[in-house]
């Protein structure tokens, strides 16, 4: 939340800004948050000097490469727990892509809500983020055969180790050999992965579902301006134990 919000009053409380976003997140009014930023400076319709056209043009870049940069910097992950991935899925038409004809998008004004929107989206949307990124290995592996002819194989030959190990009961009369075969199986696997570029093939996964992630994450308003989010909605209509 931007300092500029609260002014400083003689006769009010002085109120951090960490425990104020932490007494509203707790609370569940995190659209307060979302639409306390201010504006981004428009020039006015008024002839205006040149200087002070590009100054201002100057100033939107500079504000758009801060709040870029604060997103590349963060970690959206942190405020991640077992609970939110335990959490039901949230709708994808109304809750993850939001409603025909509602304001769900914009780019975030200020680097403080753009970290609010990627902490708070990651926490809410974990288990589609999820979902996407196995569909994205999915495609990943679609577009590249060999990887998957890999992946085939490998799962394969742990297949047929833990059919030789069921089969002559090499876990109880012969530990040794069935340790042995256990580390031919993972030399094989890696043999087998790493000839068939699979390590390309994780990698173009991970960087793809995390561009898709965070490109999401920081563009998805936390509150529509006309469709309430219903993950959101439930969080508010449970009251709250003592």
């Amino acid at each position: 939340m931007s300092s500029s919000s609260f002014k400083p009053n003689p006769l009010s409380l002085s109120v951090p800004d960490p425990a104020l976003d932490r007494w509203l997140r707790d609370s569940g009014y995190l659209d307060l948050l979302d639409s306390s930023a201010p504006a981004p400076t428009t020039a006015a319709a008024t002839p205006t000097n040149p200087s002070s056209t590009s100054s201002g043009a100057a100033a939107d870049v500079l504000a758009f490469a801060r709040t870029l940069a604060s997103l590349l910097t963060l970690n959206p992950f942190s405020g991640l727990s077992t609970a939110d991935l335990a959490a039901p899925t949230p709708s994808w038409s109304l809750a993850f892509i939001g409603a025909p004809g509602a304001a769900s998008y914009s780019w975030p004004p200020t680097p403080t809500q753009a970290r609010l929107r990627v902490q708070e989206n990651v926490r809410r949307y974990a288990r589609n983020y999820a979902a996407l990124s196995i569909l994205v290995f999915a495609c990943c592996l679609y577009r590249m055969p060999k990887a998957l002819l890999g992946l085939l194989a490998s799962l394969a030959v742990w297949e047929g180790v833990r059919y030789c190990r069921d089969r002559w009961g090499l876990a109880t009369r012969a530990p040794g050999v069935g340790q042995a075969l256990l580390h031919c199986a993972q030399i094989a696997t890696a043999i087998l992965l790493y000839v068939c570029n699979m390590q390309f093939a994780l990698v173009s996964a991970i960087g793809l579902s995390y561009a898709v992630m965070m490109l999401h994450a920081s563009l998805r308003k936390l509150t529509p301006s006309s469709l309430s989010d219903p993950v959101n909605k439930n969080r508010r209509a449970q009251p709250r134990r003592s």
